[in-house]
């Protein structure tokens, strides 16, 4: 072998210097070399003897060279591919090489060239940590299934994923050897199949593959990177066996066991992906890491959870319907005080309010234990409420109880109802939970309709509806005087003005900033007045200074999903992107199903660059709630992002039929025509009023600098784009500078590159 490297040496002199061997697999020797014309290291890997022997080396290097066409941020990318040497019968019997069985082999060298990667190979890691956690997981799996599907798109599958074949270098995954062992398959025909020589590797080979069929498509990868998936969790391959044909027999015979040190959800991905039957399987690779993202942020259900269902309403006059709510909204708050127990928000309870689905089914999709439906009759001054508590896991009743007496009497039953499910849960309430629980923030029952009525019409997002909201929270402090509850909801109304784009401007700010100030007179440490406080900050482009209030809000009140909503989204802005998922999960947790929080984490992938992994989510949520404003915005620009224009466009007519004079909605028409190159009427809706508004919105501010780039306005983009970022904060350097395709046109700009610079000096500097 000695004589054999030696003459490769020789034959590769004038362009590649071999400098030692790194590696060696079933298919190749791998060695370190320099290319001498690029002066760069590479990896150069030459077959095995005895499989080159049992190639076609034409129709091999013709198949390897349909692979340098794969370019993929995740794919080691193929350099150069050759032959040297000659054949065998050309050398005398003392130099020619023999097989153990006395056949002669080539003496020609099949070889291909690829970038040399600093770093690791997936599996020297694993030998090394043994196994993973599922977020260290994901972050090698989803890039490597993004980097399958773009190969399975051109038609290219793998055949060999394995750790071995999965490189590591500076935090990130890149899959080689991509095409090969298709290549060799291909090019030895049955002279391979003869010789008994195996391709692919048993323990990661799907069924299929291991059964010889040659037609394999993109479900043999996605059921081999299902074992490598397996394997990152637990430690070792999902199968084994003494021989090859114990390993398959042991694979059809079916599932390997459980993975057990992950959320039930995760598991079950992973079992789906190894189904012995591809039709049984993901259809592709996407579809697995999309799944595994989904099931990720989906722990397993804590102990100590509940959801307080609407309570029906009972009356004879359907009016009393905002009692019931509001009823089930104040125990909402009251439990949600109680620190040990998670409870869902009043935002995601209310929305399933005439739901038919059973309670299993319920605490299911929210990821609860526990349930507390109930009714309220109210006829004139009398009152009859009736609640219950239902283990979803047993579907048990735990406690039931009914209660009557006067409207007054709503208060004194409400606490009681609160303190009966602490009780059944065998909660031990602190001295401040146990305040926080006797504490009547509004104790007149007319005030209190109508603060509850004022959040009903603050929800509608209208500006008829903002001002019917601010009209029932001024009757109500006519009644109970100024407190920090009604001033908080006043703030939120005067806010919602703004972020909406309803009717932006500094004059709601400062109602905020008044409400802000008589909040703090009354508790200077009110989680209420550092919620408001960041908001201001925040719509003034001080998000640093946002974030700083915002955390003071959380650090005392960690259930309430706006603050945490507002985390996540400043820290997305900023692009802190791992801040940003931790607080966008986080609020999925205490409010699942409102459309903008369900949406949200997939944002965050889609604003780190993952855009493929963010389309099925925002696609779910756009289908769920397709009259959303904000639920369609989010859909297009991830469908552009995507380059499915077409669909988008047909979003953007939808929602122009639906909210023509929306902002927003204006904004994405003229996205639709600067996407399709329609400069004479892509600006002809954004009035001097619509660009006004816009410009109060950091999200909208961007997209408006693409508008102007894909018409080739470079001026006005980079105007947009300045305002965006440095007024605005919307600081996300690598989604500006690298992954936004919109701003492709500027990117040869210096003053872009100047923009960039400043840019990317105020993400490194900002403070997570």
């Amino acid at each position: 072998m000695a004589d054999a490297l030696e003459r490769l040496r020789a034959a590769l002199a004038d362009r590649y210097r071999l400098d030692r061997e790194i590696g060696a697999g079933g298919m190749a020797t791998v060695y370190l070399a320099q290319d001498l014309k690029h002066d760069r290291p590479v990896a150069l890997k030459v077959l095995r003897p005895e499989l080159a022997a049992s190639l076609g080396a034409e129709r091999f290097l013709a198949e390897i060279r349909l692979t340098a066409k794969l370019q993929h941020p995740h794919i080691v990318p193929l350099f150069d591919s050759g032959r040297t040497g000659g054949p065998a019968e050309q050398q005398s019997s003392a130099t020619a090489e023999l097989t153990a069985d006395g056949r002669r082999l080539t003496a020609e060298f099949l070889y291909y060239v690829m970038p040399y990667i600093e770093g690791e190979s997936l599996r020297a890691r694993l030998e090394r940590e043994k196994r993973l956690d599922v977020e260290a997981m994901l972050a090698i799996a989803r890039p490597v299934a993004q980097a399958l599907a773009y190969a399975h798109e051109a038609g290219v599958v793998h055949r060999d994923i394995k750790p071995e074949n999965i490189l590591l270098s500076r935090g990130q995954p890149f899959v080689t050897d991509f095409g090969i062992a298709r290549a060799v398959t291909v090019a030895g025909g049955e002279r391979l199949t003869a010789t008994g020589l195996a391709i692919g590797t048993p323990a990661y080979m799907s069924p299929e593959q291991a059964l010889g069929d040659e037609a394999l498509d993109a479900r043999s990868d996605v059921y081999s990177l299902g074992c490598v998936i397996y394997e990152l969790l637990v430690g070792k391959p999902p199968f084994s066996g003494a021989t090859v044909q114990a390993l398959v027999a042991r694979r059809l015979a079916g599932p390997p066991p459980h993975v057990t040190n992950v959320p039930a959800a995760v598991d079950e991905v992973v079992r789906r992906s190894l189904a012995t039957a591809p039709q049984d399987r993901f259809a592709t690779a996407v579809a697995l890491a999309d799944a595994l993202v989904e099931a990720a942020r989906k722990p397993a259900t804590p102990e100590l959870s509940l959801v307080v269902l609407p309570f029906e309403n009972l009356s004879p006059d359907p009016d009393n319907a905002f009692f019931a709510d509001g009823l089930t909204e104040e125990l909402i708050a009251d439990l949600s005080k109680v620190r040990a127990l998670r409870v869902i928000s009043r935002t995601s309870a209310m929305l399933l309010k005439g739901s038919k689905k059973d309670v299993p089914t319920i605490a299911r999709d929210l990821n609860v234990r526990y349930v507390l439906e109930g009714s309220v009759r109210r006829a004139g001054g009398s009152l009859r409420i009736t609640a219950q508590l239902i283990d979803a896991t047993t579907d048990a009743h735990l406690w039931a109880e009914k209660y009557s007496g006067t409207v007054d009497d709503v208060f004194d039953i409400q606490e009681r109802v609160s303190r009966a499910i602490v009780e059944a849960m065998r909660l031990r309430l602190t001295p401040e939970e146990e305040r926080q629980l006797a504490e009547r923030p509004i104790d007149n029952v007319q005030a209190y309709e109508c603060y509850h009525r004022a959040w009903t019409d603050a929800w509608t997002g209208t500006k008829e509806g903002l001002d019917s909201a601010l009209e029932k929270i001024q009757e109500a402090i006519a009644l109970v005087g100024e407190n920090e509850v009604l001033l908080s909801a006043m703030g939120h109304v005067h806010l919602q003005a703004v972020n909406l784009l309803s009717e932006p401007d500094e004059a709601h700010l400062r109602q905020v900033e008044e409400c802000v100030e008589k909040i703090r007179l009354v508790n200077p440490e009110s989680p209420h007045a550092h919620a408001l406080t960041g908001s201001i900050r925040y719509k003034r482009g001080d998000v640093q200074e946002a974030v700083r209030h915002f955390k003071r809000a959380y650090a005392i009140d960690s259930t309430d999903p706006a603050t945490t909503y507002y985390l996540a989204g400043m820290y997305t802005i900023s692009g802190k992107m791992d801040e940003a998922r931790r607080y966008s999960r986080r609020v999925l947790e205490l409010d699942p199903l409102t459309p903008l929080h369900q949406g949200w984490w997939a944002w965050v992938e889609a604003l780190d660059g993952h855009f493929d992994a963010a389309l099925e989510p925002v696609r779910l949520v756009y289908q769920t709630h397709p009259a959303e404003v904000m639920a369609a915005w989010m859909y297009v620009l991830v469908l552009s992002f995507n380059g499915r224009f077409e669909e988008a466009y047909g979003v953007i007519d939808r929602l122009a039929g639906q909210a023509p004079e929306h902002p927003l909605v204006k904004l994405l028409v003229c996205f639709k025509h600067a996407l399709r190159g329609d400069e004479h009427v892509a600006l002809q809706d954004v009035t001097p009023e619509v660009e006004a508004a816009l410009r109060w919105d950091e999200h909208a501010s961007w997209q408006m600098a693409g508008c102007h780039a894909l018409l080739g306005h470079r001026d006005e983009a980079l105007e947009w784009l300045e305002h965006a970022a440095l007024n605005r904060g919307f600081i996300n350097y690598p989604m500006l500078a690298q992954y936004d395709p919109a701003l492709r046109n500027l990117r040869g700009d210096p003053r872009f590159a100047s923009l960039m610079q400043r840019v990317k000096e105020r993400w490194e500097r900002f403070e997570v």
